[in-house]
């Protein structure tokens, strides 16, 4: 190559040189002769001890990059690394062949980078992740072996517990759990990584699918360390599919100096089980040994709100606006807020704030107070929460008697994109279901499903909508549609199960379908009264009542009150049983399926 042609490529790719900025100022180098002084002293000049051969090397390197010969930059790049043993230059060969989808390459390169600088984890870890990417498992052992050798002895529990967030990549999760078990043996014995060793192995096998064996381990992890918060925390993985491992949880925060970050970790997974009552029960204990942490008060008036605590709901929102506005920085925190993928560049505190002038506007709506609602709703400034707010305008409307208007009002709202055209649907069919226009609803939907064809979700509204115009057929029709779409779908097998459990037909069948949607999301208290009901309809009374305890002890919710009402009734314990009604009606004294129960059983 010419001068003059080196010239010319230097100047079109000088761009993609910009590693040879950083190499100059990395390599190893001598300070200048100090300078005069002078009024301010100036930081002596560096130089770089890169010499004009090497200068040329990499130049030429990043330039056969540039022009797409990723292999020749390849090449160029790793003799240079090898001559002057530089880890930043093993790193871009390695970044060169990882580009080009070159693995064997990339392999190499770390190879070579670690035998030039053997005490490099970066070089480990780098080939510890191709080696995941490309599936070669058997090679994994020595490879984490001399990731925790080399790392100092203070820092090998943390290391080894962050090994299963690298493994968690490879295909086949139950080879990945052994070669991890038998790559950390030397370290269960040693006492200062005999705990870490036993939860990331825990991890590994529950990431694999094997409970049983991921409880026993961080069953020995508590023994050895009560108060791991690792322990704990795959132990709250491990409760909702293993309720046992709930125990393990419950003992370390028995514990006065048990971490409140735990304690709100268990409380998310309450939620997630919908297990409202208890996951107030924590966030209470939350609120009240760090009463000046904004999200956990957020958390705590959604969940009063769901379960028709309105005044105490309130109470905590309010509180959570209080804490945002007075100390900013609280919101930062906000980690559970379920916030639109696209707010954009909206602050934690922001989207909190939208959120809890919502909640609020509900909480002012469930009390029949339509004017402090729409003034709460006139709070929330957050143009993508624009259909969520018209909506709710839109059913305080519909709740005074002016459904025409609440219509109008959120087919108006403008549409970005055919979600928000689907939203607007589903929104206006919400309305009308709120004031109980059953057949206007399943009308809306009707058009939703035309429109937006093969939608499982729209199919479902649906068929809850076919079940209270009586349209039997056209429910459990949509309903089968819906599992065939969509086979992991659990509330249409519980809709259809429940349905024809309270019609009294094809028991058998009911049961099936309610068991099926209870392996999908375990625990589910919805679901859990649907199997009690159908106990009860087939005769099992004891088994019925255990069931529905357990589901409304969970969900305390008013349809749920009915049937256990309704069971404790049937089987002659008629004061709890009005028990259990006064508390539902007390929460929702509209619920259909309590008043129906309480006129046909003429308990009133």
């Amino acid at each position: 190559m010419t001068v003059s042609s080196l010239r010319r490529l230097a100047a079109s790719h000088w761009v993609a040189g910009a590693t040879l900025v950083l190499l100059c100022h990395a390599a190893s180098a001598q300070p200048a002769a100090p300078a005069a002084p002078s009024v301010q002293a100036k930081p002596p000049v560096v130089n770089s001890a890169i010499d004009a051969p090497l200068f040329y090397q990499l130049l030429i390197g990043e330039i056969e990059l540039g022009a797409g010969q990723a292999g020749n930059a390849y090449q160029i790049m790793l003799d240079a690394a090898r001559r002057t043993r530089d880890e930043q230059l093993f790193r871009r060969a390695t970044e060169i062949a990882l580009q080009a989808r070159a693995g064997e390459q990339a392999l190499a390169a770390t190879r070579a980078w670690r035998t030039a600088r053997p005490e490099s984890l970066e070089a480990i870890r780098l080939q510890l992740q191709i080696l995941l990417s490309m599936n070669r498992m058997n090679e994994l052992p020595e490879v984490v072996r001399a990731l925790i050798a080399g790392t100092p002895a203070a820092e090998r529990a943390a290391v080894i517990g962050s090994l299963p967030r690298f493994m968690h990549r490879a295909p086949d999760k139950r080879q990945a759990a052994q070669l991890l078990e038998d790559a950390l043996q030397p370290y269960a014995g040693d006492a200062s990584t005999r705990v870490a060793t036993q939860v990331a192995i825990g991890r590994m096998w529950l990431a694999a699918g094997d409970a049983e064996r991921a409880f026993k381990l961080v069953r020995q992890a508590q023994s050895e360390d009560p108060a791991s918060t690792a322990a704990v925390l795959l132990a709250l993985e491990l409760t909702p599919s293993r309720p046992d491992a709930e125990a393990l949880v419950a003992n370390y925060l028995k514990s006065p100096t048990a971490d409140v970050a735990v304690r709100r970790a268990y409380a998310g997974t309450l939620v997630t089980m919908q297990r409202y009552a208890d996951a107030i029960g924590q966030l209470e204990l939350v609120t009240q040994r760090q009463p000046e942490l904004a999200a956990p008060w957020l958390t705590l008036g959604a969940l009063q709100l769901e379960l028709r605590q309105t005044q105490a709901a309130e109470q905590s929102l309010q509180r959570y606006i209080q804490l945002v506005q007075s100390q900013p920085a609280a919101a930062g925190s906000n980690d559970d807020d379920d916030d639109d993928d696209d707010e954009g560049t909206a602050s934690g505190s922001d989207r909190g704030l939208t959120q809890a002038w919502l909640l609020l506007a509900q909480a002012a709506e469930q009390r029949g107070d339509y004017a402090t609602a729409e003034a709460r709703l006139a709070r929330v400034d957050n143009p993508q929460r624009a259909l969520e707010v018209q909506t709710r305008r839109a059913s305080l409307m519909a709740r005074q008697g002016r459904v025409p208007q609440a219509r109008e009002l959120v087919r108006s709202t403008p549409e970005r994109n055919p979600a928000d055209a689907r939203g607007k649907l589903l929104a206006e069919a919400q309305v009308l279901r709120e004031v109980k226009l059953w057949s206007e609803a399943y009308a809306v939907l009707d058009i939703a499903n035309q429109r937006f064809p093969n939608d499982a979700d729209l199919l479902y509204e649906q068929a809850m909508m076919a079940e209270k115009i009586g349209q039997l057929d056209a429910m459990e029709a949509q309903l089968r549609r819906v599992i065939a779409l969509k086979p992991e779908h659990a509330h249409a097998y519980n809709a259809l199960g429940y349905s024809l459990a309270d019609r009294n037909l094809r028991l058998n069948e009911a049961k099936t379908l309610i068991e099926r949607a209870l392996q999908l999301t375990p625990g589910d208290p919805f679901i859990t009264d649907s199997l009690g009901w159908v106990e009860f309809r087939l005769g099992n009374r004891d088994e019925a009542l255990r069931l529905l305890r357990q589901a409304y002890k969970a969900r305390p919710d008013a349809e749920i009150g009915a049937h256990l009402g309704e069971v404790l009734w049937a089987m002659g314990q008629q004061d709890e049983a009005r028990r259990i009604w006064a508390e539902a009606s007390s929460r929702d004294a509209s619920n259909d399926v309590l008043r129906e129960t309480l006129v046909r059983l003429k308990a009133q």
